[in-house]
């Protein structure tokens, strides 16, 4: 691995096994990475709009979790984009984590093998 120009920021929810894994894997590469809690500091729009256009609103939208699980059937009805957008706003841990942003891209969730890749 190489030292990067760009600083890393690592976008997910604290407490999450997921997370757990990338921040591991992240510092025994060495690489120093900024934390984003957006369970405690929330997430913008904007950052939301920009993860779902890169990778479609379908892979940003945690719709295994329990959060997304208790809503009722209406919540879930003929969800698209904006709609998605609007939920993760409101309760954040419906985004997919973690979601590393390079700076010219990002990736969303953990895999070692596309973090290595990427990372190189």
């Amino acid at each position: 691995m190489t030292k990067r120009d760009t600083p890393l920021h690592l976008y997910g929810i604290k407490a999450c096994d997921t997370m757990k894994k990338a921040r591991t894997w992240l510092e025994n590469q060495g690489l120093g990475y900024d934390f984003h809690d957006y369970k405690t500091q929330g997430i913008d729009r904007a950052s939301l709009e920009r993860w779902c256009n890169e990778h479609g609103w379908q892979t940003v939208l945690n719709r295994a979790g329990t959060t997304f699980r208790k809503l009722d059937d209406a919540q879930k009805a003929d969800l698209d984009q904006l709609k998605a957008i609007e939920l993760m706003l409101a309760q954040p841990s419906m985004i997919k984590r973690p979601v590393l942003d390079l700076g010219k891209r990002t990736l969303v969730g953990f895999k070692p093998d596309l973090y290595a890749a990427a990372l190189q």
